[in-house]
């Protein structure tokens, strides 16, 4: 169903206005006509990326890559890699020019120059300069055409405190180097007055994101503490030199805390009556109206107009993808259409709150322009109030044209290094090229009626809000907690504060459906403060062990036969009940284990997933197959192997405790959990859980006790049939070994699923985003103080790019703050305990004496922390480079080329995950059929892997190749069975389909 927009006031005016606009502004040619060999290549270039999708994708991917590339070979290799696809149709002349036999060939090197030549050119159309002075020259020649300017500096994407705070001085030189320059400029009257009233001649757009690396809405009080000290140094120069300073807008995560210090700043005394200042509204957002309406209403309350600078929005790709990946609602209209409309709708309103906010139209749809122009005429509204607004580059002709008809126009200018713009020239080919696009339309001369109709809006129902690819539709994963909710945010520290009140208690044995006494107590502490007790946890004997073995011998009959769906139906709705005490288990984590809290959420939501997942896959399994020929049926099919014992580890306290225990459980075996001593409080809650679930007594048992004693006499007894086990490779093997004895009266062999760490390597090639591959190394290593089974501990890195990637990696980490985990603005938290802290201390003085200490964060006295430690130049069979520390401490290995890279990545005992920056086709084809993990990530994170998505497991050391949340996994728990029946009875046996 479709909406036509109500016919507005100003539609006639609106219609009128388009029509000259876009008489002005088109051509006399076509662009798609006459492709003759004389045009240009960055022409042609974009040409056929708007004719060929294949091709658009291909070379967009090449160009975001090309910066990198440090010789004409490089160029003329990946080249090759990326439009040698047989998969992508390619233009004859593009064809002609890749058929080189060698890359450091002459045919090679001139193509590789003749591309990087075209991009370099397409480059600069959308970007001012490479430095201020070129930059300088594109402002003389817009002020010439009468043309305002904001000036954006290019590459924020700020990783380290060193870059924010490279970043603020950048832009005080600017505004410095601008004014001096503006002194000298001639008065231009359309741009420089308005009303008598004289405008500032300087005028520059930044992010707040690039004035703190750690911006994070979770910790939005220390976020706003950050920005503001720099905010307020940036206009407080700006007004004494009379430059305006504009606030862009970036991601819909950073959206709300923007708005909010925005406002609270704008507020305070100082700044309360400056005018010269602005901020940005993306009208793709679903809810941008709302925003707009809460700042004309702020601005009626302070009382001075600040400019409201109205654009489409610039990560309609980004933020679609993200809304996928999390499960979360989409915060973009799905429809252009949609867009379009409600950028007319706040245009009306921004406009019929003249007296309030200045109003800058920000877009390079002639129509969404007219209509602006249509609204500010009625209502007559005074120059100072209104301008209008494009990108350099992209809307010239239209800019020319607003010019003409008198209007005030800024040209918002980015200017920077090739290499930071990349990102922003991507964005901008992709606006460019894309079938929506106004320009692409216009280029092609689309009827006028066409282009300059209302927008017709899809009514659409919630349903449709939220987007999933056809691939994720069979199992939908549980949402993580999205921090930049504000109503989330609370919720958290509400549940941190209800668990502290529970601190303290004690946690017993589950037996047979009992809590039972013992005679021993544990202390759980937490790692971020150990006065802190979190729960006295009773520890089971071996008598009570064995009580706990033979009543789940008694459930086992009725525990097997209980049909497959209704097991599933508990655990799905233990799922249910964990997704509703999320926060307070999230919590519970956060202070009994020391992990973060939006680690800790993120480990709720895998619980989640392995209680929903395996209910599924049992379901799937129980169907079992019938291989049936004439006079024969064949049914294969599953039975629970009996008793089994699930030992879990403490980094993964909920996620992997549950899921080894609802596996058992799904498959119809009787389970015993025994979790690691310093998380039992934790897992007493998943107990809780599934008691209310409904789980019936004996089938599940929660068995605390020590390892060495309780824990080895329950893998040795002869009734046990199964041990899951997530820990040390020591203890792996171990057990490993006992349940291979066959006991006295055992009458079964054991089955062993273990999963015993890694040594995980991220090799980081030439061609690498080293913005991306910084941040995700640093992720990856230090995320959880590095005690994830995942954690990056060695780095590999190619020579060329080697001393600028430990430049900024060291200085990423600098960047991290180390706290208590419940502090909203801890990225580092504790380790586990005292001996965890003591071993790693231990690994870290060896380090010193095997390799270079290029970092050695400090970290509080009080606690069980270590702060992060990077080791350089470090061997490949250094043993920091060998052995698993499990903790915050990282090797960096220097390699020559990418196959030696490959052969020091595989040089351990483990192969459990690995992780590759490249933008090397043939690198990551080469990672994905030779690196030896269970897990290969690739240009992203090694940490944080998604059930039904990224099973997760490795082999070699780290494990037998199971893969936790995976279609396989249950078969280990389950044993399979073939039933053959003959059916012929006296030579007669029913065949289908034969009467």
């Amino acid at each position: 169903m479709v909406v036509q927009l109500e016919k507005s006031t100003y539609e006639a005016k609106t219609q009128e206005i388009a029509k000259q606009l876009l008489e002005a502004t088109r051509e006399k040619r076509s662009f798609f006509a006459h492709m003759r060999d004389n045009m240009r290549w960055d022409d042609k270039l974009l040409a056929w990326a708007m004719n060929n999708p294949g091709l658009r994708v291909q070379l967009f991917r090449f160009i975001d890559a090309l910066p990198a590339l440090r010789s004409k070979t490089e160029v003329a290799r990946h080249l090759q890699e990326y439009l040698g696809d047989e998969s992508v149709e390619l233009p004859t002349t593009l064809k002609g020019m890749l058929n080189f036999a060698n890359p450091d060939s002459m045919p090679g090197q001139i193509a590789a120059t003749t591309v990087s030549t075209a991009v370099e050119t397409l480059a600069h159309k959308y970007i001012a300069g490479e430095n201020i002075k070129q930059a300088i020259k594109t402002i003389e020649r817009l002020r010439k055409d009468k043309m305002a300017f904001t000036l954006d500096l290019l590459g924020e994407a700020v990783i380290t405190e060193a870059e924010a705070q490279s970043y603020l001085e950048s832009y005080l030189d600017l505004m410095e180097q601008l004014t001096q320059e503006a002194q000298r400029w001639s008065t231009v009257e359309e741009i420089d007055l308005a009303d008598g009233e004289s405008l500032p001649r300087v005028q520059v757009s930044v992010k707040l994101t690039a004035f703190y690396s750690q911006f994070d809405p979770l910790d939005e009080q220390g976020s706003k503490e950050k920005v503001c000290d720099h905010i307020r140094k940036l206009l407080r120069r700006a007004q004494e030199l009379g430059a305006a300073v504009h606030f862009d807008m970036e991601q819909y995560v950073y959206k709300d805390m923007t708005l909010s210090i925005l406002k609270e700043l704008l507020l305070e005394e100082e700044f309360r009556e400056r005018t010269d200042i602005g901020i940005t509204i993306q009208a793709y957002l679903q809810d941008s109206e709302r925003d707009v309406r809460d700042v004309i209403a702020w601005a009626k309350e302070r009382g001075y107009p600040v400019t409201v600078r109205l654009v489409k929005g610039a990560y309609w790709d980004q933020e679609t993808i993200k809304a996928i990946q999390h499960g979360w609602p989409q915060p973009v209209y799905n429809d252009k259409a949609a867009t379009d409309a409600n950028f007319e709708k706040i245009t009306r309103l921004m406009l019929e709150n003249h007296e309030y906010i200045y109003s800058a139209i920000g877009s390079h749809n002639v129509r969404s322009q007219a209509n602006a122009i249509a609204i500010a005429e009625t209502l007559k509204i005074p120059r100072r109030r209104f301008e209008m607004q494009v990108l350099y580059g992209m809307g010239d002709q239209l800019a020319k044209a607003l010019v003409k008809q008198g209007h005030r126009v800024r040209v918002y200018a980015p200017y920077g290094e090739l290499l930071p713009g990349m990102a922003y020239l991507i964005r901008r080919l992709l606006e460019n090229t894309a079938n929506s696009s106004f320009l692409r339309q216009s280029l092609e001369e689309r009827p006028i009626e066409e282009l300059l109709a209302p927008p017709v809006v899809k009514e659409l129902n919630s349903d449709q809000l939220r987007v999933e690819p056809a691939s994720l539709k069979a199992f939908s994963n549980a949402p993580d907690t999205d921090y930049a909710q504000s109503t989330a945010r609370q919720e958290a520290q509400q549940a941190l504060l209800k668990v502290r009140q529970q601190l303290g208690k004690t946690y017993l044995p589950l037996v047979n459906g009992e809590y039972v006494a013992t005679e021993e107590t544990v202390d759980s502490l937490n790692p971020s403060n150990p006065s802190e007790v979190v729960g006295k946890i009773g520890l089971i004997s071996v008598a009570q062990a064995d009580q706990a073995l033979q009543a789940a011998k008694t459930a086992f009959p009725s525990w097997r036969r209980t049909p497959a769906k209704q097991r599933a139906a508990i655990l799905r709705k233990a799922g249910d009940l964990m997704e509703q005490r999320r926060a307070e288990l999230s919590a519970w984590v956060c202070l009994e284990v020391g992990k973060a809290l939006r680690e800790a959420d993120a480990e709720v939501s895998e619980a989640i997933d392995f209680c929903r997942y395996y209910a599924d896959e049992m379901e799937r399994l129980d169907l079992g197959v019938n291989y049936d020929i004439a006079g024969e049926n064949n049914r294969y099919i599953y039975q629970p192997r009996g008793i089994a014992v699930v030992i879990s580890p403490w980094n993964f306290p909920i996620a992997i405790a549950t899921g080894m225990t609802v596996a058992a459980l799904a498959a119809g075996n009787c389970t015993l959990l025994k979790p690691a001593e310093v998380s039992s409080v934790i897992a007493a809650k998943i107990a809780e859980i599934l008691l209310e679930a409904g789980i019936p007594q004996g089938v599940f048992q929660y068995v605390p006790g020590k390892g060495s004693t309780v824990g080895a006499h329950m893998v040795k007894h002869p009734d046990v049939h199964l041990i899951a086990f997530t820990g040390s490779q020591e203890v792996g093997c171990r057990i490993y070994a006992d349940a291979a004895i066959v006991q006295p009266g055992q009458k079964h062999l054991k089955r062993v699923i273990a999963e015993m760490g890694g040594k995980n390597a991220i090799i980081v090639d030439e061609s690498s985003d080293l913005d991306q591959a910084v941040a995700g190394v640093v992720q990856s290593a230090f995320g959880y103080s590095g005690q994830k089974c995942s954690a990056c501990s060695r780095v590999i890195v190619l020579e060329p790019v080697y001393n600028n990637f430990i430049e900024r990696m060291v200085e990423a980490t600098r960047s991290l703050n180390i706290g208590v985990a419940e502090a909203p603005s801890t990225q580092v938290g504790p380790v586990i305990d005292a001996k965890a802290r003591d071993r790693i201390r231990a690994y870290i003085e060896q380090g010193s004496q095997e390799a270079q200490l290029a970092l050695a964060m400090n970290a509080p006295e009080k606690g069980y922390f270590i702060g992060p430690v990077i080791f350089t130049n470090v061997s490949p069979d250094a043993k920091i480079a060998q052995e698993e520390i499990f903790g915050p401490v990282v090797a960096v290995i220097r390699v020559k080329d990418f196959p030696e890279a490959l052969q020091v990545a595989n040089g351990t005992n483990y192969a459990l995950t690995g992780g590759i920056y490249s933008r090397t086709p043939s690198h990551i084809a080469q990672a994905s059929a030779e690196f030896e993990v269970g897990n290969l990530y690739i240009n992203r994170t090694t940490t944080g892997a998604i059930v039904a998505r990224q099973p997760f497991g490795g082999f070699k050391m780290s494990g037998v190749g199971s893969k936790a949340g995976g279609p396989d996994y249950l078969l280990q728990f389950l044993e399979p069975r073939t039933i053959t029946e003959n059916i012929q009875r006296q030579g007669f046996a029913p065949i289908e389909g034969v009467d």
